[in-house]
């Protein structure tokens, strides 16, 4: 309820503004018990203050209404907002520490419908009245969501919503279980669009109520035959829009658990893009719509074909380009002299080997030559010199056996002695002889 309206029929009661002229003024300098006229008003402090005790008197009061506008800034320690009573075009501003509207969850928004228990309070110097908020409390879907947001700092804060827990989707599933509503527009929009991607999916169907106090556990049941169906590759939970008290049911912790539990990937697919339920974080993929999911369970045959079509055209394309270069090489191989004229490089080698060898011959009889030359120079220096010219022109060698009975060469009388055998070698022979005298050299 709004305390506006009251206020505004109680001032103009005529007691009421009895009481006003009979308050106390504590700074007022006329008597405030006289009646005003024209010829003695009151000073606008006096009224402002009268209607500040007035107001000051009524005390805190509970106060329904509809928050539509929050002005809260960062840095400040008051936030604003205006109160709005829905069944009559009347509002209030209510003003509330920065930290009783930061703790409310879901945080305040536009809309919202709160209780709000507040004092009443007039500013003396704008001559305005506003709610000094002591709480305030989400009613309705606010509650709701409040509960909601509970569980999901629960399960947030037990790992269910981690990213590296979801698991991936299979390319193909060769099995779909699709859980939803019977002859919902959810269980066609998942069913033409999977289809018309890929028209020989397999999809099982499980009808199930999808709100209402039965839906949670039928839901359940159904993830648990198909989560042990091992035909089944992946798991969709299908529901169209509708409000958060139909969306409700997607966000039950028991079949929160239960998703996370499953052994199956499970996408989920309830309601419109805005709608979150807690079910969209547990599940491994979320799908903002039905027709989304149908999307993304399976590809688009039409797209895979043409993407085989242009992967076989690159694998062609890059064979036939490996094939050219290969040729190029090939033909840049035989192009060069070694492969083009094998035997010419051999045939050079082999004109340089005569050269060198027919080099080499000549210069080793040239050497032997030179050394012939000299080997008969000598030869004939030695013969020259030798023993064997000079006796050629006569001369003789004389030889006598020393004590040992070796011969010695005679070079003078006084080896000898008369008698003594002597060995008298010429040019053609030796003549034995024995000496008879020795004389001495003129």
């Amino acid at each position: 309820m709004s305390t506006e309206p009251a206020a505004a029929k109680d001032t103009q009661d005529p007691r009421n503004a009895r009481d006003l002229r009979d308050a106390p003024d504590s700074k007022g300098s006329r008597d405030t018990k006289e009646p005003t006229s024209a010829e003695n008003p009151w000073p606008v402090r006096t009224v402002a203050r009268k209607i500040s005790d007035w107001i000051h008197r009524l005390g805190a009061v509970w106060v329904e209404g509809q928050v539509t506008q929050i002005s809260a800034r960062p840095g400040t320690q008051t936030a604003f907002l205006t109160l709005r009573d829905p069944s009559a075009d009347v509002s209030m501003t209510v003003t509330a520490p920065m930290r009783l509207v930061r703790s409310i969850e879901p945080p305040l928004r536009d809309g919202a419908s709160v209780v709000v228990f507040a004092k009443p309070t007039f500013f003396l110097g704008r001559g305005t009245i506003s709610l000094r908020a002591a709480e305030i409390r989400a009613v309705g879907i606010g509650e709701l969501l409040a509960r909601i947001e509970r569980l999901r700092r629960l399960l947030e804060a037990e790992g269910l919503f981690a990213p590296e827990r979801k698991r991936r989707l299979p390319f193909l599933p060769k099995g779909i279980g699709l859980i939803t509503g019977r002859a919902s527009a959810a269980e066609h929009d998942v069913l033409v669009n999977a289809h018309n991607r890929w028209p020989a999916a397999p999809i099982q169907v499980v009808n199930t109520a999808v709100q209402g106090p039965t839906a949670v556990p039928q839901i359940r049941k159904a993830l648990s035959i198909l989560d042990s169906d091992p035909a089944v590759d992946v798991i969709v939970i299908a529901r169209g829009g509708g409000s958060v008290e139909d969306l409700l049911p997607f966000s039950d912790e028991a079949l929160c658990r239960a998703v996370a539990a499953c052994r199956t990937p499970v996408v989920s697919a309830i309601g419109h893009e805005p709608d979150t339920p807690l079910l969209d974080h547990v599940a491994d993929l979320r799908c903002s719509t039905p027709t989304d999911a149908g999307k993304r369970i399976v590809p688009d045959v039409r797209e895979e074909t043409a993407r085989v079509h242009q992967m076989r055209d690159r694998a062609r394309r890059a064979l036939h380009g490996w094939v050219d270069t290969q040729c190029r090489l090939l033909d840049q191989l035989r192009s060069r002299p070694v492969l083009a004229d094998p035997l010419g490089p051999i045939q050079r080698r082999a004109d340089d080997v005569e050269l060198h060898r027919e080099r080499g011959r000549r210069a080793m009889l040239n050497t032997l030559s030179h050394e012939q030359a000299a080997v008969a120079s000598a030869r004939a220096r030695l013969t020259a010199l030798g023993p064997a010219a000079t006796m050629a022109r006569g001369y003789t060698v004389v030889q006598f056996p020393d004590e040992a009975g070796n011969l010695q060469v005679l070079r003078s009388i006084s080896q000898v002695a008369e008698g003594t055998p002597l060995r008298v070698r010429v040019v053609d022979g030796a003549v034995h002889a024995v000496a008879q005298t020795v004389e001495p050299g003129e």
